[in-house]
């Protein structure tokens, strides 16, 4: 056999080698563990209200190639302007359930819920430079995104968050050419979540710390190079002009602007705008992980950065006030502790990688995630647990019509399984609250106005309220209603002369 030969049978078997190690290597197989904690985290959420209207908007939107503008489900609210601040997710949301049903469903939020923890072990790897601490990241970000669990749009929105730090950070800190990355990004991000105006504000605080130039103690700030700085502008403009890349227009742009502008009842009174409670698990945790990143630059005199500091800063007032913000926060902090305890443990040698236990670990993490993947019938189980399954089983076998008031959470699941009652109200607050009669139905389900007011106004036929609820409890005393039907957690009233 020539030496040539051998070369190219050399080159080809290292080739082969290298390939193998890279697929079967430590950091691949840390990343695989991280897939096992996210499919045994969300196996038993397929309960939350709010995923209903998602997956019937979705369908809505994948049946008639038209994104409705209005609203379509209710009737106190009946052709109310509303801006489907979230139709590509929602599309998505039902493409998995066109393709595989409830379990496809499933699939898409243990598929996203593993893409946030590894995008989430990319950042923090590459802002520290070690893949341990890098893990170790990935699992603060669970810890707080435990809050945001669901088949929802915001998934997809927190990931995009994530892959906009990756991109900064490789930006800022590699080729600049990277923030080119962000225009596209941000003309998938506008038409998914409305959490895009965070990320333009996380972008545009990058750039305004990039002028600084300062050193007060442990507090730094490094003046980027105006090359650096001119393409990072260029791409910050380019990211705004992408916003509009969308089929609603100016509309979708603004509406996260007049959300927090223009619905106070939604930030006051939904329970996941209310403030972090700091005796739970996550507001623990918050504290916990703002103490060790100020007691690390204090007792280790480790440099903190002026955009950590505001980053840190930001993150902290989101979540302080708005517990579904903790789900920010987690991703904000992470990489910042990540690096300040880079030195902390010993990093990876790629040198010292053994492929054969690390193929045994991951083909086992990736086993324990199929098996755990919940079976069609606990899925089901789930579903009727957390619904009026049963109750709107007997509104349609006793043909129950008219005017309906809902439960609030009972809302989403209504319009997916009984589209032909449309709804009194459901998980869309904004619309509601824009229509006004959110404000009505929040007094009137907490006994702070006259519940007959609001029955006679809107001419309610029947009602399906939570049994526990305090007013079920008073509309047994109401004069011409009466309960004809309940189960562990429903009870339906209806006009005695209906």
């Amino acid at each position: 056999m020539s030496t040539a030969s051998l070369t190219v049978e050399q080159t080809t078997e290292a080739t082969r080698v290298g390939a193998l190690r890279s697929v079967f290597s430590f950091p691949v197989m840390l990343a695989s563990l991280l897939v096992v904690l996210g499919v045994l985290t969300v196996r038993a959420r397929f309960d939350d209200p709010d995923m209903w209207w998602h997956l019937k908007t979705g369908e809505v939107i994948w049946t008639t190639h038209h994104i409705p503008t209005t609203d379509l489900f209710s009737y106190t609210a009946s052709h109310q302007a509303f801006v489907p601040q979230e139709w590509l997710s929602q599309v998505l949301i039902y493409g998995a359930y066109r393709l595989g049903g409830y379990p496809g469903m499933m699939l898409w939020l243990c598929f996203f819920t593993s893409a946030v923890l590894i995008a989430g072990y990319v950042l923090c790897t590459l802002y520290s430079g070690n893949v341990k601490v890098g893990w170790a990241g990935a699992l603060v970000i669970w810890l707080f995104a435990t809050v945001g669990y669901a088949v929802r749009p915001q998934m997809i929105g927190f990931l995009l968050l994530i892959i906009e730090l990756i991109v900064l950070h490789l930006g800022r800190t590699r080729n600049p050419r990277w923030f080119f990355w962000l225009p596209p990004l941000f003309a998938i991000w506008v038409n998914c979540h409305a959490s895009f105006f965070l990320g333009l504000g996380l972008a545009g605080l990058f750039f305004l710390c990039s002028f600084f130039n300062f050193q007060m103690g442990l507090l730094e700030s490094s003046r980027w190079e105006p090359r650096r700085q001119l393409i990072f502008g260029i791409a910050l403009v380019l990211s705004a002009a992408a916003l509009f890349l969308n089929p609603i227009g100016v509309k979708l742009v603004l509406y996260p602007l007049d959300f927090m502008l223009h619905l106070p009842i939604n930030l006051s009174a939904i329970d996941e705008w209310k403030p972090l409670a700091m005796n739970s698990v996550r507001g623990v945790g918050l504290l916990v992980v703002f103490a060790c990143i100020l007691l690390t630059v204090i007792i280790r005199r480790s440099q903190l950065f002026w955009s950590e500091l505001v980053l840190l800063s930001a993150g902290t007032w989101f979540a302080v006030h708005h517990e579904r913000m903790t789900f920010v926060f987690g991703i904000f902090a992470a990489p910042i502790l990540a690096r300040l305890l880079a030195t902390a443990w010993d990093g990876y040698n790629a040198e010292q990688d053994r492929v054969w236990p690390n193929a045994l670990a991951i083909t086992v993490f990736l086993s324990v995630s199929f098996f755990a993947f919940p079976s069609r019938q606990s899925i089901t189980q789930q579903m009727e647990a957390s619904n009026p399954v049963k109750a709107v089983k007997f509104i349609e076998d006793h043909h129950i019509s008219g005017h309906m008031l809902n439960e609030y959470i009972y809302g989403g699941y209504l319009i997916w399984a009984a589209p032909e009652h449309p709804v009194f109200v459901d998980g869309r607050a904004d619309l509601f609250e824009f229509a006004g009669v959110l404000k009505e139905y929040g007094e009137w389900a907490t006994l702070e106005s006259d519940p007959n007011a609001m029955l006679d106004k809107y001419k309610i036929d029947y009602c399906l309220l939570e049994r526990g609820a305090p007013i079920a409890r008073v509309m047994q005393l109401l004069k011409g209603w009466k309960s004809v039907y309940s189960d562990e957690k429903t009870i339906i009233f209806v006009r005695a002369n209906a």
